[in-house]
């Protein structure tokens, strides 16, 4: 998979480097470009934002730098990319978004600050690839660094070869509408506080039933709106 990533601020994605994602880039898994918006500017205080029209707070980002980088990056791609931007006003990024993202070929993810990208920009982009406005929930970030950053992650590890057992993959919260089961490791017993018995007997089986059970209990207690949902496509 190619992503490729357009920031004011570069040095954030350096994280990119480290830990599974980082091996990813490093066998070939994984082609993570990161490109500085203000390369594409041509003044030389290399800005990318100015006032709104019609007046309001804050800066909104010009598009002519946008639309360059934008440009430049869909000559080199060698299939029509999906153009991400991170955006409260998107549809919420999921668990099923993630298993989207993962399969596809070329990611373009456009790092927004400020008030926002000039909107015409997204209404561009649609004749360059596939857009999505995409929000990480119900709140406001200082820029999309962080929900790119979330998003590439999600995704990238689940990318075959990424995560070394597969396995574990399907058991994680979300994958099959629930949240994951609780997990204990050595010791069986830690400041007083003991693993449950089940999970020390050997009984697969037992093992399997008992953690369906918890997976329910957790969400039931912690996230009802997810056992809403599958009711209702029940």
């Amino acid at each position: 998979m190619r992503i490729d990533i357009v920031t004011i601020f570069p040095d954030f994605f350096d994280v990119l480097e480290v830990s599974l994602l980082g091996k990813a880039r490093s066998s070939g898994l994984l082609d993570v470009r990161v490109h500085d918006l203000r390369d594409w500017t041509h003044d030389r205080h290399r800005t990318v934002d100015d006032t709104p029209y019609g007046g309001g707070a804050g800066m909104v980002m010009k598009p002519e730098p946008w639309g360059e980088a934008l440009d430049e990056i869909a000559r080199d791609a060698a299939s029509r990319p999906t153009i991400v931007f991170p955006s409260p006003a998107g549809a919420v990024f999921t668990q099923a978004t993630a298993r989207e993202f993962s399969g596809l070929e070329h990611i373009v993810f456009g790092c927004g600050r400020y008030e926002g990208i000039d909107e015409r920009v997204f209404d561009y982009a649609g004749t360059l690839g596939d857009v999505r406005l995409v929000s990480l929930g119900d709140y406001v970030l200082n820029g999309g660094e962080v929900a790119v950053m979330a998003m590439v992650e999600a995704a990238g590890r689940l990318i075959p070869g990424v995560v070394g057992n597969p396995d574990s993959l399907v058991e994680e919260s979300h994958e099959d509408g629930l949240l994951e089961y609780p997990s204990f490791t050595k010791p069986s017993v830690w400041r007083e506080r003991e693993v449950p018995p089940v999970l020390l007997s050997g009984n697969h089986g037992a093992v399997a039933a008992w953690r369906r059970e918890q997976q329910i209990e957790r969400t039931r207690a912690r996230r009802p709106d997810l056992l809403s949902d599958q009711e209702g496509r029940a």
